[in-house]
């Protein structure tokens, strides 16, 4: 199963957040940390507020902050969330498409079952087991140093 692009996107976001969770984060920051849009990641960002996933606040000591604790929120129900405004085949649309197939389809239950099972996998993982701390000052940290006897 393929991610659209926006769900990618906020599912970057909160493992973000979670990395650093007593320090809030700017959206125009994890545009310009993970090479997105800033215009697009503010729409994700405005999506998963109303999703409940996220808290905004603007001015001085503002910015983005998870709305509940990273181990709270699973990377199934994020999913669900973010791709409810996409269908994975036109079957699934809310008109059920137009597809000639439909009647006496046999390949949409298992489609269903498959998908289901996807989520279901995802719900096994929090967001806090993916959380990404981020980089130190936007450059790659140094590698460790073997010691040598």
């Amino acid at each position: 199963m393929r991610l659209a692009a926006f769900t990618d996107y906020g599912l970057r976001v909160l493992m973000r957040l979670a990395g650093t969770p007593d320090e809030p984060s700017t959206t125009a920051r994890i545009a310009e940390e993970f090479h997105i849009p800033y215009n697009h990641l503010t729409k994700v960002v405005q999506d998963l507020a109303r999703g409940g996933f996220v808290t905004t606040q603007r001015g001085a000591g503002g910015g983005i902050r998870l709305a509940r604790p990273a181990e709270a929120i699973t990377l199934g129900e994020v999913v669900r969330h973010l791709e409810d405004r996409y269908d994975m085949v036109e079957c699934f649309r809310a008109d059920g498409g137009a597809c000639l197939l439909n009647p006496l389809c046999r390949l949409k239950p298992q489609l269903v079952a498959a998908r289901e099972a996807f989520l279901a996998e995802l719900d096994k993982t929090s967001v806090a087991q993916c959380a990404y701390p981020g980089l130190a000052s936007g450059k790659a940290a140094a590698p460790a140093m073997l010691e040598t006897n």
